[in-house]
């Protein structure tokens, strides 16, 4: 039988009930040497569980099998991890999917989505909390800083957007911008070619690196959507390294980006079209560029 959101509820309030009743269960048999009979605790109205809010954040405190996760505003949201708390990694760009993470794997300065429910205490429960693998790692580098502040995250924030690089080293020479149908990652011929015109101009410039960047428009789920634009991403590059002979050594870390930086409003068609792309840039040092 296909389990329902009562039934999941239930078992994530179980879960923080059974020590409860195991404790009583060991007194009562201390206490007399007769038969017990322990009546299971009756589960929860199904009226007093509903759907929590979604939640998007630096988790910023842990306290045993509660996390304080902070929204980029500065709020601040509690919810507390059961042993029926799913946990949800997923692989960056060119990253591979290690075993199931457990609860453990929740650690300061990462960011997460947690979908929640209520108990009719107006307690917040987990039901699933997602991250990304690349961030993890990240957020194990810089654990030791964190303090449990919300000022200590926002050091952490900025090492995420610091995924690209430090961009104020270079300047950008070109870009070249291959687009995507919707919810595709394929190379036309005309864009393959149009990648190995900018890999052979780019190879004129003495010291030019690239960058590499997958974006998408706004159709599609935040964890969709960051995929896709991962997937975009290494995609051109295969292209640009096996079929233009560009040396991985000039490569820049990649990255997908997802929604971020449209070129244009996702409200029209033809700007989700300018934003289903993959910029490829033409970067130089600034400390070895002759302007």
């Amino acid at each position: 039988m296909p389990t329902t959101s009562f039934t999941r509820a239930a078992i994530l309030l179980a879960t923080v009930a059974l020590p409860v009743a195991g404790a009583a269960h060991a007194q009562d048999q201390a206490q007399s040497d007769q038969t017990v009979v322990v009546t299971a605790p009756p589960e929860p109205i199904p009226a007093a569980i509903t759907a929590g809010p979604e939640i998007r954040g630096i988790i910023s405190a842990r306290n045993d099998n509660r996390i304080k996760v902070t929204a980029a505003d500065g709020t601040s949201t509690v919810v507390a991890l059961t042993e029926a708390t799913r946990v949800k990694a997923t692989a960056g760009l060119f990253g591979a999917r290690g075993g199931k993470p457990g609860t453990d794997a929740l650690i300061n300065g990462i960011p997460v989505t947690v979908k929640t429910l209520q108990s009719g205490g107006g307690e917040l429960i987990a039901s699933q909390v997602s991250f990304q693998n690349k961030d993890l790692k990240i957020a194990a580098m810089i654990r030791g800083a964190t303090d449990q502040r919300f000022e200590e995250q926002t050091a952490a924030t900025e090492s995420l957007r610091g995924r690209l690089g430090d961009i104020d080293k270079y300047n950008v020479k070109a870009t070249t911008n291959v687009h995507f149908e919707v919810g595709k990652a394929d190379l036309s011929a005309e864009d393959k070619a149009m990648l190995c015109q900018a890999a052979s101009q780019a190879n004129a410039t003495e010291n030019a690196l690239m960058l590499v960047v997958g974006y998408t428009d706004s159709t599609g789920s935040e964890d969709v959507n960051q995929t896709l634009s991962e997937k975009r991403a290494a995609r051109v590059i295969n292209h640009l390294q096996q079929a233009c002979g560009w040396k991985p050594y000039r490569m820049l870390t990649p990255a997908g980006m997802a929604t971020a930086d449209p070129l244009a409003s996702n409200d029209t068609p033809e700007g989700k079209a300018q934003n289903r792309r993959v910029a490829v840039n033409v970067l130089v040092s600034k400390s070895v560029d002759v302007m």
